[in-house]
């Protein structure tokens, strides 16, 4: 009998340890679940922190953007080669894993737009711009039959790392966070490419434009 009670004793200490552990998880899933937005959190930059820097991670790099056509199709319907001139401008924006434009949030309350500038120039070196333009007028030498256009592959800056904000007073139970953050935006110092390109016209192009 003593055996039999024993048995059962252990089974309801076990029984207890197994419910305790299971309730010692839940708050630990629910404390991961209330974590801020990055958003949220840099919107606290130097707005209820005691500390908000940006620590850039490894080299900045020089990417190639993507290809795409500026200024308007020249097209010739003559039977002998013509010179065209296109005049275009176009205008390089910035892109971030937030989502936000650094620009407006120079202009904005929440200044981890600034802290962020302010990190990759002393960090690197370089200038960094949300938006550049650049323009010319191209001369498209242009095939009889032909229609020729101009694309142009800006020169692009990428910087990665992280936010650091430390806070006054705990924020959500927390006074250190850390967000990773990565922007790219145009290095106006590089030059684009350009490039002329052409192809024969279709018959619904020669009917619009050469009748």
């Amino acid at each position: 009998m003593s055996l039999a009670r024993n048995r059962a004793r252990l089974a309801g200490v076990l029984a207890l340890l197994v419910a305790g552990g299971s309730l010692l998880t839940v708050p630990s899933a629910q404390a991961a679940d209330t974590r801020p937005s990055d958003a949220e959190l840099l919107a606290k930059c130097n707005n209820g922190t005691k500390k908000c820097v940006f620590h850039p991670s490894g080299d900045v790099s020089i990417v190639p953007g993507e290809s795409h056509q500026v200024g308007d199709l020249a097209y010739n319907c003559t039977e002998d080669p013509q010179t065209s001139s296109r005049a275009w401008e176009d205008t390089t924006g910035e892109s971030n894993t937030l989502g936000v434009s650094l620009r407006q949030e120079l202009e904005n309350k929440f200044p981890f737009g600034p802290v962020f500038k302010l990190a990759f120039e002393q960090s690197y070196n370089r200038t960094w711009a949300s938006s550049h333009t650049e323009g010319q007028t191209t001369f498209l030498n242009v095939p009889p039959g032909y229609v020729g256009w101009v694309t142009r592959a800006p020169k692009l800056q990428k910087a990665k790392g992280t936010y650091e904000l430390i806070f006054k007073d705990r924020f959500e139970g927390k006074r250190y966070w850390y967000v990773p953050f990565e922007a790219t935006g145009p290095a106006a110092d590089e030059p684009s490419v350009k490039t002329q390109r052409e192809r024969p016209m279709t018959a619904e192009e020669r009917a619009m434009y050469c009748s």
